[in-house]
């Protein structure tokens, strides 16, 4: 945890993070029409601005093109269900867009937080964003959990058996080759007699890292699909096959359990998807070139925004904080 951030970000350069008026305008205009049906007076107000600079339209078309992105509605879905905490009374103090921005994306984040509240129902254990812990399993394995990670067990009648719900979990197995110790991810089963692993359950597949002994590593899909991995290897599987198994550095791959994330010749999209499971606001991107950048780095974890704030400035990409923890990259 003493470490020093380092990183080395493969990019243009010489941009900033500073102010924009023209972004600042372009985000009025934008909460405005959102908020409310714009009388033509309005319409014609627009228009106007929009033609008085190449800039203006391609500022204001980029935000349209950043509320309906992938991204931001992957962002959005991560929002706690007690959002309202981004409007304190504070807000008084904020720029106005800046307030009803963030209202916009409250109110859109409501449409998913049911699947969030039923995996809470069915979970035994469960992390919040940016926060882990470690369990003593009744039959003296260790379980560690990951940010936003939440897993249910069963150890009744002298089985071993963990299901993880949602987010990434370690397991230091003891040894009992009388009770196998399986656990479940959305599309994968991993079976063990003693060893030291991880599962992390994804929206698209599952991956399962291994430390030390040996697993065996089944698909749900139809029970055919199957790898065996040696110490070191890693695998994934989706909802129709497993892959082949391939190499992994396990004090990379597993370098949250020291509360740091380690990257190395990595895009920088993949980089924000790891790093939005720390983040307890919102990370979008406006530009999608910006997820092409190749970047290297060893970042802590309890300081998410500063990873970005490093990040963003060595890559020459603008970086805003709108107040609530709303973070657009650009």
């Amino acid at each position: 945890m003493g470490h020093q951030n380092e990183h080395n970000t493969n990019g243009t350069s010489g941009g900033s993070a500073s102010a924009d008026p023209i972004a600042d305008q372009a985000l009025d205009w934008f909460v405005q029409l959102r908020n409310s049906e714009p009388d033509a007076v309005t319409r014609v107000a627009l228009s106007t601005w929009l033609a008085e600079d190449p800039r203006h339209e391609a500022e204001f078309r980029s935000l349209e093109t950043l509320w309906n992105s992938k991204p931001f509605i992957h962002a959005v879905k991560t929002l706690p269900v007690d959002g309202l905490t981004l409007l304190p009374p504070k807000a008084r103090r904020w720029p106005l867009h800046a307030a009803a921005f963030a209202a916009s994306v409250l109110i859109a984040a409501g449409v998913w937080q049911y699947p969030a509240l039923m995996i809470a129902f069915q979970a035994d254990f469960q992390t919040e964003t940016g926060s882990q812990t470690t369990v003593h399993l009744p039959d003296g394995s260790i379980m560690m959990l990951n940010t936003d990670t939440a897993v249910a067990t069963d150890f009744k009648a002298g089985r071993r058996y963990i299901r993880v719900l949602r987010g990434e979990a370690f397991f230091d197995v003891v040894h009992d080759p009388a009770h196998p110790f399986t656990v479940i991810g959305h599309y994968g089963e991993v079976k063990v007699l003693g060893t030291a692993f991880s599962v992390k359950a994804g929206d698209d597949g599952d991956q399962v890292v291994l430390e030390r002994g040996r697993v065996q590593v089944l698909c749900l899909c139809d029970g055919k699909g199957k790898a065996e991995l040696e110490p070191g290897e890693t695998v994934s599987i989706t909802a129709s096959a497993v892959s082949a198994v391939r190499a992994a550095d396990p004090s990379v791959t597993l370098a949250w359990r020291e509360g740091r994330i380690v990257f190395e010749n990595a895009s920088f999209g993949a980089v924000l998807d790891e790093l939005r499971r720390y983040h307890r606001g919102t990370i979008v991107v406006a530009d999608e070139r910006v997820n092409q950048l190749i970047v290297t780095g060893n970042y802590r974890l309890d300081n998410v925004e500063g990873a970005l704030r490093t990040l963003a400035d060595a890559a020459g990409i603008g970086f805003y904080r709108i107040p609530g923890g709303l973070i657009i990259l650009r």
